[in-house]
């Protein structure tokens, strides 16, 4: 089907000498970034460009499982909550798929991960100034030029080595995304031969070999463990599922998302989250869990019907579910199966659990940043904890020096709060980077966002500006 024009023209693209610097160059495509990279597409003004290594966008494959929904509304897209009126608003791309009766009717408020995937896909292809097969190599701050370099390798279909390149840019984003995170006691047996132990970022990739092994353990009690147990649990025989669910967190908890608790994902919570003290902080993310990493409400419901449907002849699932209990250590007994040995973060008692696959759920981490942005190091400030200062607009805090600003997405969690990750903020967000990047206010952003007042202080700003007042960000193009 060939989809229907954008209803708004797109802007006449802005002349540029060979070799002159860009606006901004980021790094990475992920939904982070291509969100702003589609805010960005109407400022006529801004030469930008995103750089991405992978062939294409990609947004967690393994995990689309069959009828498994995002966690937020889908106005949360890559531009609705900043701009309704953008051609790359989800709404668009079902009219141009000529869906948006069809999706009228089904009256879905949250739509399947695959969906999600796909408009992304749609927005990536259509989208220009996004350069996927190109790694970044390296940054650095030119004081010379007052440029950043950004040197980075062309790959090919094979991603091999096809060229080597460099560009200069005024201004750098980071949306370089997160990593699987496995637990120490476990990567051993990750990087085994012949053992079915992968983390769920992979699942659907071995799912088939992994329902062929006698007995499957899933370790992590979060929304992708929950999603996960239940598609093996509804692919198994009843009477013979031999499934274990194990997770650290107390029980398995349901999301809180009651609409005022929903206000944590507010840029009202997040202004005052960052004007918080840095300890108050750092104890807040450990403590609100329950906000970002347990488990939707249906998804619980979903597994305990299945389980119930299953006792309906008599006798009980061959499953247990066990939250509480961590991993100590891990090994490979027999030549081809794993044996857990487990900790009961209660009760103290410990045990042995001798299983034929492991689903690791364990959640993921901020991809290391050290290696590329070891040009910047000298520049860059850090917290008590050794964590770059990120100021309210995003921008880490630089050195006076460094007159370019480099910002940053989905690595703020320490600085910004809960809603670092969220879906729901990655439009405001881009918003807020594009208004400190130009110096005047493209996307006009609501001074309020929620029903409560987090604080009894008016919000201000708890890390230093990255620059000196008198050091203003120049506008991109002078106002006549």
């Amino acid at each position: 089907m060939t989809p229907h024009p954008a209803p708004h023209p797109a802007p006449l693209p802005r002349r540029r000498e060979s070799g002159a610097p860009r606006d901004l160059v980021g790094i990475g495509i992920g939904p982070c970034n291509l969100s702003l990279a589609a805010l960005a597409h109407p400022l006529a003004e801004l030469d930008a460009v995103f750089y991405e290594q992978r062939p294409g966008f990609s947004w967690h494959p393994g995990l689309l499982i069959e009828g498994s929904t995002i966690q937020v509304p889908f106005l949360a897209d890559l531009v609705s909550l900043a701009d309704p009126t953008s051609p790359w608003s989800f709404l668009n791309y079902l009219r141009t798929r000529e869906r948006l009766f069809p999706f009228y009717f089904a009256e879905r408020f949250h739509i399947e991960r695959a969906e999600y995937d796909a408009y992304c896909r749609w927005v990536a292809r259509s989208l220009p100034g996004l350069c996927f097969g190109r790694q970044v190599d390296a940054v650095r701050w030119s004081l010379e030029r007052g440029l950043f370099e950004v040197d980075f390798t062309k790959l090919d279909a094979e991603g091999e080595t096809d060229a080597l390149g460099r560009v200069y840019t005024r201004n750098l984003v980071l949306g370089v995304g997160t990593v699987p995170h496995v637990p120490a006691p476990l990567r051993p047996m990750v990087d085994a031969e012949g053992l079915p132990v992968v983390h769920a970022a992979d699942y659907l990739d071995h799912r088939e070999a992994l329902l062929a092994a006698g007995h499957i353990t899933v370790v992590g009690s979060g929304q992708s463990g929950a999603e996960i147990f239940l598609d093996l649990l509804r692919r198994r025989p009843v009477g013979a599922e031999r499934l274990h669910w194990i997770g650290r967190s107390p029980a398995f908890s349901p999301m809180e998302y009651s609409k005022l608790g929903l206000e944590h994902f507010t840029p009202d919570y997040t202004r005052y989250f960052h004007a918080l003290a840095e300890p108050v902080r750092d104890r807040l993310v450990g403590a609100q869990w329950q906000l970002h990493k347990a488990v939707d409400a249906d998804t619980l419901a979903a597994i305990h019907d299945e389980l119930y449907r299953r006792t309906l002849h008599g006798g009980w699932p061959d499953a247990v579910l066990t939250p509480g209990v961590r991993v100590r250590t891990a090994g490979r007994i027999a030549n081809n199966k794993i044996e857990l040995h487990l900790e009961h973060l209660e009760e103290s008692s410990r045990s042995q659990l001798t299983t034929d696959a492991v689903v690791l759920a364990t959640g993921y981490q901020q991809r290391p940043l050290g290696r590329l942005l070891a040009g910047l190091d000298p520049y860059m400030r850090r917290d008590a904890g050794g964590r770059p200062r990120i100021d309210a607009d995003y921008r880490l805090v630089l050195d006076p020096l460094v007159k370019g600003s480099v910002y940053v997405q989905n690595a703020e969690l320490h600085t910004h709060g809960v809603g670092a990750p969220d879906l729901g903020l990655a439009a405001w967000r881009g918003a807020t980077i594009l208004n400190s990047l130009t110096g005047k206010d493209p996307y006009p952003l609501p001074a309020r966002t929620a029903f409560t007042t987090f604080g009894l202080r008016e919000p201000r700003s708890g890390v230093p500006q990255a620059r000196h007042p008198g050091h203003r960000l120049t506008p991109l193009v002078e106002e006549r």
